[in-house]
C-alpha cells in the first residue's frame, strides 16, 4: 500500500492571485483528497448593511471584488429595484449590459494571462494583459474608473455614453477581436497545452450537476445554462446561446472561456446597435420594504443576490453567493486522481475568485 502524506498548497503560491489553502492528501505523487481552508480575506462586507443605507451600499457591493465589481453593483441594484418596483430606463439597461460584457472580457483575459504564466508562456501572458489594458482604457473613458466604476445606482446608472464613446467601444473591441484570435488559436493548438490540459481534471456532466458547477466550468461539462438567458438588463433583446462543450476536461474549460470572449464582443456590438435614446435613471423615493432573490451571470458563473428590507433606509440582510463558492466542491472532486504537479493548473482552470467568495 502506498504511503500517504499531506502536502499544504497555498495560501501563498505563485499561481494563486488570491489566498486559498488546500491540504493535499497524496499517495506517492497522486492526489487522493483535497481539504480546503478559506477565510483569509474575510472583510465582513455583508454586515455593513447595518451601517450604510441602501443607496450608499451600492459602493460597498462593488468592492466585494475588483475583477467582478461592476456585476456586483448591478446585481445589488437590480435586487433593490425589484423590491421597490422601480422601472429602470431601457437605455440604462443597455448601458449596464455593455459594461457587464466589457467586465467579462476583462476577467477572461486576466484569467488567460494567469494560466499562460503558470504554464510558462510568458509572451501569451504579456499579450493577454496588454489587450486587457485596452478594455480598462474603455472603462476609464466611459466611467472614469479602471477597477471600481461607481456608475450603478438604484434606478439606473449615473453616467451616459455619447455616440462617439459607443463607436469607440465598437472600433476598439473589433480590433481587439482580430488581435486575440491568432493568439488564442496558437495557445489552444500548442502541443504542450494539449498534453497538459486534455483529459486532465475531467468533470462529467452528472458530477457537475450534482456538485453545483456553474459558469464556464459547468458549461464545459455540457450544462447549457447561462443566467443571462433569464433576460435581465437588456439580454432579453439580444441574440446568443450558451457556449458549451461535452468534454468536461481542463482544455474544454479553456475553450469555453475563450469562445465567451468572442461572444461578448458580439453582444457589445448588438447592444450598441440597438441602444435606445432616453433617460439613464429615474428618481427613487422612499425606502424598500420586502425581499428579493436575483441571479446574474458573472464572468465565473451564476451569482445570487438576496436582499431583505424592512421599510427603513438600512437593510435587514444582504447575502451574496458567488460562482467560486459553487465551483469549489467540483474543483475538489476533479483534483482526486491527478498528479501533484497538475494541481496548480487544475485550480486555475476553474478561475477561482477568493475575494468574492469570502467578502
Amino acid at each position: 500500500m502506498a504511503k500517504r502524506s499531506i502536502v499544504p498548497f497555498g495560501p501563498q503560491h505563485p499561481v494563486l492571485p488570491e489566498p486559498v489553502h488546500l491540504d493535499l492528501v497524496l499517495e506517492d505523487e497522486t492526489v487522493v483528497e483535497a481539504v480546503p481552508s478559506i477565510g483569509f480575506v474575510h472583510r465582513g462586507l455583508e454586515k455593513l448593511v447595518e451601517k450604510k443605507d441602501f443607496k450608499e451600499y451600492v459602493y460597498i457591493a462593488e468592492r466585494v471584488c475588483g475583477i467582478c465589481s461592476f456585476g456586483h453593483g448591478m446585481g445589488y441594484c437590480q435586487s433593490v429595484e425589484k423590491i421597490m418596483g422601480v422601472e429602470t430606463p431601457r437605455r440604462a439597461e443597455y448601458l449596464r449590459t455593455i459594461w457587464m460584457e466589457m467586465s467579462r472580457i476583462h476577467s477572461h483575459l486576466l484569467w488567460l494571462g494567469l494560466l499562460a504564466d503558470a504554464m510558462g508562456f510568458e509572451s501569451l501572458f504579456m499579450e493577454s494583459w496588454r489587450l486587457r489594458e485596452k478594455i480598462l482604457d474603455l472603462f476609464d473613458l466611459t466611467t472614469g474608473g479602471r477597477v471600481i466604476f461607481s456608475v450603478n445606482c438604484i434606478g439606473g446608472v449615473l453616467k451616459d455614453m455619447d455616440n462617439s464613446m459607443l463607436m469607440k467601444i465598437v472600433e476598439a473591441t473589433t480590433e481587439m477581436e482580430k488581435e486575440i484570435r491568432p493568439i488564442a488559436e496558437a495557445f489552444l493548438g500548442d502541443y504542450t497545452v494539449g498534453t497538459r490540459l486534455r483529459g486532465m481534471g475531467v468533470l462529467k456532466k452528472e458530477q457537475a450537476v450534482l456538485l453545483g458547477a456553474v459558469g464556464p466550468m459547468g458549461r464545459a461539462s455540457g450544462i447549457a445554462y447561462d443566467a443571462r438567458k433569464l433576460g435581465y438588463a437588456a439580454y432579453n433583446e439580444l441574440e446568443f446561446e450558451p457556449i458549451t462543450s461535452q468534454d468536461g476536461d481542463s482544455y474544454a474549460r479553456c475553450q469555453v472561456r475563450i469562445q465567451e470572449i468572442y461572444q461578448s464582443f458580439a453582444l457589445i456590438r448588438q447592444a450598441v446597435g440597438k441602444i435606445p435614446n432616453g433617460p439613464i435613471s429615474v428618481p427613487v423615493k422612499g425606502n424598500p420594504q420586502g425581499e428579493h432573490f436575483m441571479r446574474i451571470e458573472q464572468p465565473r458563473g451564476e451569482a445570487i443576490y438576496y436582499v431583505k428590507a424592512n421599510g427603513t433606509k438600512f437593510l435587514d440582510r444582504f447575502r451574496l453567493r458567488t460562482p467560486t463558492t459553487s465551483n469549489i466542491p467540483p474543483m475538489l472532486e476533479l483534483l482526486k486522481g491527478c498528479q501533484l504537479a497538475d494541481v496548480p493548473l487544475l485550480i486555475l482552470t476553474i478561475d477561482p475568485c477568493i475575494s468574492c467568495t469570502e467578502r
